[in-house]
């Protein structure tokens, strides 16, 4: 269990001991008559002797420890490793799962702590803002320090490996620029959308081309090469251009079938796209990270990046550590994994993963 810092309060007991009794100084000693003294009230003959000798043990005030420091170190500790046929258990019991997230810090950032001018026009939830540690910013020759903002993050992925994957939110009109020069910017080999554009109201912005189109969005070019529809996903190859300069591929798997803040009927389709990703990864080229956004980029944008990690996991280990996936993503992107549904449907999609393993465990 965390154990909340708590202020020492001797510096304070010892200070107050420093101020010396009222005029009780030995007067037959030359020295005492020097004292410099404080006048108290009008018409008081008693007089206040400050004696700095007590205050050199006056040991020095110890910080506090604010909640922000007690959300990281429960972020950073927290553990539960679990076994395959531990995992088989704890998936089922929904209401221990529900109890263990609900003890997750969310650790959000609040305006006040991102110091970013004008990036409330390029955010499209008000509450849900990149971490600043570990935020993605965009270089740009010449421009203004604000025009590096992107509501983006990079996470770490299995192993501590840095920059596996940046987190970001659904594109919005005045933002398609930005995510594409994120793409350019990171050699990102593949982006993973998994949200609709409409889901009752706008959660992303239609910012590929179609078919014998070309989009052109600021300086880059975006071009539909080929287009594969595998049922539960949607396959793009995607090449971005820069100017007439040098031109990149990109593959987009769209996985529309999740809905907002719940959890699909089913965790094939899920392990089936983790798989697709795999085998997408050994035959890329770009080193850069992988690009996944829902809407919000933390909830099903969460539960994807940690539901690859898990399956790392178990097939390295033959074990995983599902709440210290979710805490270590939290410390670089607040709120993800963003209801207890979809951490319980995390569990249940790594118990089903952990089935199909060979019995040793191992790759």
């Amino acid at each position: 269990m965390v154990q909340t810092c708590l202020v020492c309060s001797r510096a304070h007991n010892s200070s107050l001991a420093a101020w010396a009794a009222m005029d009780g100084t030995d007067r037959s000693s030359p020295s005492a008559k020097k004292h410099v003294r404080l006048q108290e009230r009008r018409g008081s003959n008693v007089s206040l002797m400050l004696d700095m000798s007590s205050l050199g043990s006056v040991e020095p005030i110890q910080p506090v420890c604010t909640p922000r420091d007690i959300t990281l170190k429960f972020l950073r500790t927290s553990s539960h490793v679990l076994r395959r046929e531990e995992l088989q258990e704890h998936a089922q019991s929904l209401t221990q799962l529900q109890e263990e997230f609900s003890k997750i810090p969310p650790n959000f950032v609040s305006p006040e702590e991102l110091e970013i001018p004008g990036h409330a026009s390029k955010d499209r939830y008000k509450t849900i803002l990149p971490n600043p540690e570990s935020r993605v910013c965009l270089r740009r020759a010449g421009n203004p320090q604000e025009d590096d903002y992107i509501n983006a993050n990079y996470i770490t992925g299995y192993a501590g490996r840095p920059r596996e994957y940046i987190a970001t939110q659904g594109p919005m009109p005045n933002t398609i620029t930005d995510f594409w020069h994120m793409v350019w910017q990171e050699e990102a080999p593949l982006i993973i959308m998994i949200t609709k554009l409409q889901e009752r109201k706008e959660k992303c912005v239609h910012y590929w081309p179609e078919e014998e189109e070309e989009g052109t969005f600021g300086p880059f070019t975006i071009r539909l090469q080929r287009l594969s529809d595998c049922g539960e996903y949607v396959i793009r190859d995607l090449s971005i251009q820069k100017l007439a300069g040098e031109c990149r591929q990109v593959k987009h798997i769209l996985f529309p079938s999740w809905p907002d803040q719940q959890t699909p009927e089913s965790a094939k389709p899920l392990l089936h796209l983790v798989s697709k990703v795999e085998e997408t990864l050994q035959a890329a080229a770009s080193p850069g990270p992988i690009i996944v956004h829902c809407s919000a980029g933390i909830g099903r944008t969460g539960c994807f990046i940690a539901t690859r990690m898990g399956c790392q996991e178990l097939r390295a280990k033959g074990q995983v550590d599902v709440l210290g996936i979710v805490c270590r993503l939290r410390i670089d992107r607040g709120g993800m994994i963003q209801t207890s549904e979809q951490y319980q449907f995390l569990h249940h999609t790594l118990a089903l993963y952990a089935s199909q393993l060979p019995e040793a465990g191992g790759h």
